[in-house]
């Protein structure tokens, strides 16, 4: 398979980024994107994510300028090794562009969907055939944030997925395999859940917002930026593992289970939200909070460049 040209259909945060990232690996991009200012707010956004890429030495064989665009989604994926579709989270949109592009495919081209909200299953409707078609959901900004998830089932040509996962590696991204579908697929899911309890937590006037947020920052966030969860409580118990650990911490565990908030997000509990994060900004601009969030992602990347050994 031949990836050196791709596509990217969509060009809001999620499209500009991964062009931004596949421009950055050395190949070509045709994007498609309706909007009257696409094209300016996408070299913008490529010009911004440069500097971060190449801090990231990924920006070796990488041209900031390889980029068209197309008029339509058709052109955009013509002669495309591997397309990215962002577009938005509706159902008759994506299924819409996917019977617009199907027919000016080339045979061995992969479509990954960046879709969150949206299964694999669902998205199927708007192919004849989808063999070639994979769900390739990123996390947010997709040219900083490694993790990509990656899932076919049993209409989809098992090449399709495998070759998804190393065009992904390719471009220096970590990807998980799904199983199976779940709404929310696995990283969303995660930090809704724990999303829930933080807001719980402030409901329950047990920390405000900023404290919540610093627990998890400067407490167990850390951590995890290193291993997930199951293998840091597998160290946590010393030579005997996790055996250990559910040994001695089963009843507490089952025990904080069983108290966790169950909690609805609410006009009166996003309220509650939004003054509590305008107090932890400090009268910073989204702006100003946006650039220090992927400076601390910049710094943690190359910190950790080099250590992993799988990804």
């Amino acid at each position: 398979m031949d990836f050196s040209h791709t596509a990217c259909l969509g060009g809001g945060v999620i499209g500009a980024s991964w062009a931004a990232l596949f421009l950055a690996s050395g190949r070509s991009v045709t994007l498609y994107d309706p909007a009257p200012d696409a094209e300016r707010a996408v070299r913008d956004y490529i010009a911004t994510a440069w500097p971060t890429l190449t801090e990231l030495g990924l920006t070796e064989q990488g041209r900031p300028d390889a980029i068209t665009f197309a008029p339509s989604a058709a052109e955009a994926v013509a002669g495309a090794g591997f397309v990215q579709e962002n577009v938005p989270e509706r159902l008759p949109i994506k299924q819409a562009i996917f019977a617009e592009i199907e027919p000016a495919l080339d045979p061995s081209a992969i479509v990954a969907s960046s879709a969150s909200g949206l299964t694999l299953g669902q998205m199927q409707g708007g192919w004849r055939d989808p063999a070639r078609f994979v769900l390739g959901h990123p996390f947010n900004p997709p040219h900083l944030i490694p993790l990509v998830e990656v899932m076919g089932n049993e209409r989809t040509a098992p090449e399709a997925v495998t070759g998804a996962e190393e065009f992904y590696h390719a471009v220096g991204k970590v990807t998980i395999r799904l199983n199976k579908e779940k709404n929310g697929h696995v990283a969303n899911r995660l930090q809704a859940a724990l999303w829930r309890e933080a807001i719980s937590l402030v409901v329950e006037g047990v920390a405000s917002v900023e404290d919540v947020d610093k627990a998890v920052w400067a407490g167990p966030g850390l951590r995890w930026a290193a291993m997930g969860p199951t293998m840091l409580f597998n160290l946590g118990a010393g030579a005997g593992g996790l055996r250990a650990f559910c040994d001695h911490f089963s009843d507490t565990f089952n025990g904080w289970w069983d108290d966790l908030g169950q909690v609805q997000l609410t006009p009166d509990v996003a309220e509650t939200l939004i003054r509590g994060v305008n107090d932890e900004a400090r009268g910073d601009s989204p702006a100003a909070l946006s650039a220090r969030r992927d400076a601390l992602i910049l710094a943690m990347q190359k910190a950790t460049a080099g250590l992993r050994q799988d990804g």
